[in-house]
């Protein structure tokens, strides 16, 4: 049985998921669907690549992820589908595949322009169920990825922020809120790994963090920490709070650690 991942900015009110994923059943009754979310913000790219990025090399080999984030739907931009490691992913060409393609070693990829893996009539504004979910199920068929089109050298880059480095500072910022309200940063453990745990100081908005934890349960509620999370980013979290509202920031904003 073939896994089919899929993430989007859909959202869980309207009906468009449950319709890729009837064209994709059409073709592959046995098809194991796993929702990765569909909560990503409305056409943010960077928020998709990142949540895509940090699930799928979780996923065992050969599995299907299909991730849509599209705010380019029906222009030029190419529909792709791609082997990553021991992977696939099919997605539009729009940086939504750029930090999965930093993890995962090339493989191929195709542009999908062969009509016979999408709908009969394709719409201007729903790639995702007319072209995209067919090829995902005919993947999930066996179908090898050379079918669907014209192999592409090349994706397109998401323009994400790297971290600065300095010899006691490190530079990066919110990448994004998580639903606890705890602020999840491009910063690794690695970026610190010179450091002594506990002895950076974190600037994220007025506000700067000594306390160091390795859990949220550390100390009592209502204390602002930093921590890495299950992920090896550094976080800022505020116990059993939301570090968000407590410091009144948002993705995008910068955080500086000194020592």
């Amino acid at each position: 049985m073939k896994i089919i991942t899929l993430l989007t900015d859909f959202g869980s009110k309207s009906h468009y998921v449950a319709v890729m994923k009837g064209v994709m059943l059409s073709l592959n009754p046995a098809v194991q669907f796993v929702d990765i979310t569909h909560e990503v913000p409305p056409q943010d790219v960077c928020r998709g690549a990142w949540l895509l990025a940090e699930a799928a090399p979780y996923f065992p080999a050969g599995t299907i992820h299909l991730a849509v984030v599209d705010p380019g739907v029906g222009t030029e931009r190419a529909c792709t589908a791609a082997k990553l490691g021991d992977q696939y992913f099919v997605a539009p060409d729009n940086g939504l595949l750029g930090l999965v393609m930093r993890r995962l070693p090339w493989i191929e990829a195709v542009r999908l322009d062969r009509p016979g893996f999408r709908r009969s009539v394709v719409s201007n504004t729903f790639h995702g169920r007319d072209i995209m979910a067919p090829v995902a199920a005919h993947l999930s068929l066996g179908v090898p990825l050379d079918e669907f089109g014209p192999r592409l050298e090349a994706l397109q880059p998401l323009p994400f922020p790297e971290v600065e480095r300095g010899e006691d500072y490190v530079e990066g910022c919110v990448v994004w809120v998580d639903d606890f309200g705890n602020l999840v940063t491009n910063v690794r453990r690695e970026d610190l790994q010179q450091v002594a745990f506990g002895s950076a100081a974190v600037q994220c908005g007025d506000h700067v963090i000594s306390d160091w934890v390795n859990t949220y349960a550390e100390r009592p509620a209502g204390t602002c920490v930093a921590l890495f999370g299950s992920s090896d980013y550094l976080e800022i979290a505020v116990v059993q709070g939301s570090a968000a509202r407590t410091l009144g920031v948002k993705a995008g904003a910068p955080v500086h650690a000194t020592w």
